[in-house]
């Protein structure tokens, strides 16, 4: 017999830009459980470099990573910002969701 509930971990979970802190974090209420961190590069086009991403292993396999990345590029894009995917996890996540291609700077391969 298989449920349609909800998981009761999704309840209290919020997205939220955290600028001082240079990161997009997934909370649950008050308690922290992931973030995608990013630097800034300014330019000619601003960009932000990100550069790592992580989740609670509590909340894994709920699509949390995906649902913080989209945030996180939603926010970008409204801002005409450009997309640095040095983080493994944010490079994965945009070779699937090519919505964001036009934003995209790949970085190249290290040597």
């Amino acid at each position: 017999m298989s449920t349609d509930a909800p998981d009761p971990r999704l309840a209290n979970i919020t997205v939220a830009h955290a600028p001082d802190r240079h990161r997009y974090e997934l909370r649950d209420g008050d308690t922290v459980i992931g973030f995608t961190q990013y630097r800034t590069r300014s330019g000619s086009d601003s960009r932000r470099v990100f550069v790592h991403t992580e989740v609670d292993p509590a909340y894994g396999g709920l699509g949390l990573a995906g649902r913080l990345v989209e945030f996180a590029l939603d926010d970008v894009a409204a801002a005409g910002d450009r997309i640095v995917p040095v983080c493994p996890y944010v490079a994965k996540y945009l070779r699937t969701h090519h919505n964001y291609d036009h934003l995209v700077d790949w970085p190249e391969a290290r040597q």
